[in-house]
Order: C-alpha cells, then structure tokens, then sequence
C-alpha cells in the first residue's frame, strides 16, 4: 500500500455531439495501450484548472473554455496513490490533435465499444451512464 500524499491528477470528460473522447496513453508511460480520459498531474503550485487547461493544451493541443468539476476519486495502485479530480468539458477552442501521437477517439455512452479502458475509467463510465439516466429523466 503506498504511504507517500497521493499523487494529484486531473481528467477531462470531453464532450461533443453527445459523445466523450478517450485518449489510449502513448508508449513509455505507465499502463501505455490502456485508454483514459485526456489528462495528468497537477504540477506544484498549480491549480486544477491551470493543470487542466495545461494538460489538454500538451495532449490535445485544445484550450477548455467551458467546463465544470465534476468529482474526485483517490485510487490506489500497487506503486502510488492517485487523486484523480474529473472534469466535464463542454466546450474548447482548437482542434484536437494527437501530440503524443496518441490514439484517441469518440465514444457513445451507451454503446462503448471493447477498448481496454484503465480499471478506474469502467467505475466512471457507470457513474457517468447513472448521471445522463438521471439527468433524462428530469428533463
């Protein structure tokens, strides 16, 4: 179990047309060929949402210029502990492209195809699938 403080991270939930993006992390990082949300560590000093925009602008060559904080989880790996803090991302301005050389791609909420997504992600989309349920049923 790691002792050290959790490692920050942030996450963008990206939407467009009713779809989120996923992003497959490049080779030499850590779980390389497993799919997430667009994201990474919170540099010191740093606040979410600089890391936020920070990030994007290095993955996705996008700037979020609408989003809201959605929630947070703290997972716990075999090596590390990460806070994630995951955020919708509504709107950005550019036009997304792989900086890392990055695979990435759109997904229906309610038909993701079989990627490999990281553990945590499968608990999100089933929190994310209840969020939309909930929120159609209001409207």
């Amino acid at each position: 179990m790691a002792e050290s403080s959790p490692v920050e991270v942030v996450a963008a939930i990206i939407w467009q047309d009713g779809l989120f993006l996923s992003a497959e992390r490049p080779e030499g990082k850590d779980y390389a060929g497993w799919w997430e949300f667009p994201g990474g560590k919170v540099e010191p000093g740093e606040s979410l949402q600089d890391a936020l925009a920070r990030e994007l602008q290095e993955e996705l060559d996008i700037t979020p210029t609408q989003y809201a904080f959605w929630m947070d989880r703290v997972v716990e790996y075999p090596e590390y502990t990460v806070h994630l803090n995951f955020f919708d991302v509504f709107e950005f301005s550019g036009n997304i492209s792989a900086m890392e050389k990055q695979k990435f791609d759109w997904f229906d909420l309610r038909r993701v195809r079989d990627v490999r997504f990281l553990p945590v992600n499968y608990e999100i989309l089933e929190m994310l699938k209840k969020r939309e349920l909930k929120s159609s049923l209001q409207n």
